[in-house]
């Protein structure tokens, strides 16, 4: 299968997960929370599927190896924390400026940190060159971001902290695609990237909440019993980290960013109009962003050659 169209579901996943995560966080009144019952739910759901899947061995035997020869940095291993940040500030977040203003800062975020990572040749397959085109596609993008709020700036509904925290969400996300790409290399297998990043976010996610809890910044909530799709935010997450650490490989984290960029915005669009957030409407400024935005993955010039060369080689 085509790794743009691949790219483009994963997107989708990610504004599918943000809708859920979101709408239990404001059910529960919670973030923290929300987000550990997620990543709990996914590391429950990959534990179970290790069970009976003798390649998530290998390849959490391969890791040992890449990690014993110094193949791979011992941090790295770390990404999943990463992780379980994005999603405590997803899930605080998405209640306030919805699904599509957040895609759009987050998406904002991705593409510059992107940028910076493929430079760095972060996820193992070398450094690639910032060119004019990846700069002004990465412009675009952030002007987008000021394009779909700018007829919310002032109003009492829409917390610009809260835009921030989007663009910052997606600047996470951007690192740690590139640190599963390398996970992913070394374990050769990419639902051992899974469980590998469910165990340390799930870990990090627990520490926070016991840390929020001692210090009186939340209260626990019981969890409500529906309606059913709230608690989908986990085994989402399961197939997105499988997808998008063996794609990030072949394409690298900017080039998979643009393509994931169409899934997300159409998804989350969709998701804003079907099931909107309280409070948050489509505008005429926000589809005018999230259009722009899309010109910006145009800008970037990625040819699909390339994209189906580089399946070929898989």
């Amino acid at each position: 299968m085509r790794l743009d169209l691949l790219a483009a579901l994963s997107g989708l996943m990610i504004a599918l997960q943000a809708r859920a995560n979101g709408e239990l966080s404001y059910r529960l009144n919670n973030g923290i929370e929300a987000a550990l019952v997620s990543f709990g739910s996914g590391l429950i759901i990959i534990a179970v599927i290790t069970l009976f899947h003798k390649g998530i061995k290998e390849g959490i035997s391969n890791l040992r190896v890449a990690v014993k020869a110094k193949e791979i940095p011992r941090w790295r291993l770390f990404a999943g924390a990463l992780g379980g940040a994005f999603v405590a500030v997803q899930t605080q977040i998405v209640p306030i400026i919805g699904v599509a203003i957040y895609s759009v800062a987050s998406i904002a975020g991705q593409t510059a940190m992107s940028l910076y990572v493929d430079r760095i040749g972060l996820t193992g397959g070398g450094k690639k060159l910032i060119s004019r085109r990846r700069i002004a596609a990465a412009a675009l993008t952030v002007l987008a971001v000021l394009v779909s709020v700018w007829d919310r700036i002032d109003a009492k509904n829409l917390s610009m902290w809260a835009v921030f925290f989007g663009v910052l969400a997606g600047a996470i996300v951007g690192v740690q695609r590139a640190l599963n790409g390398q996970i992913n290399e070394h374990s050769k297998q990419s639902f051992t990237t899974s469980l590998l990043n469910f165990m340390m976010g799930t870990s990090f996610l627990v520490i926070l909440l016991v840390i929020a809890v001692i210090a009186n910044w939340v209260e626990l909530a019981p969890l409500p019993a529906g309606p059913w799709w709230i608690y989908t935010g986990g085994v989402v997450g399961v197939i997105y980290i499988a997808f998008s650490s063996t794609i990030v490989q072949h394409l690298g984290v900017f080039t998979f960013t643009l393509f994931s960029v169409g899934g997300q915005l159409v998804g989350s669009l969709l998701l804003d109009l079907l099931l909107p957030t309280n409070g948050v409407n489509v505008s005429a400024y926000l589809v005018t962003g999230i259009v722009m935005t899309y010109f910006g993955v145009i800008a970037a010039g990625v040819s699909s050659s390339r994209i189906q060369k580089s399946a070929k080689e898989q």
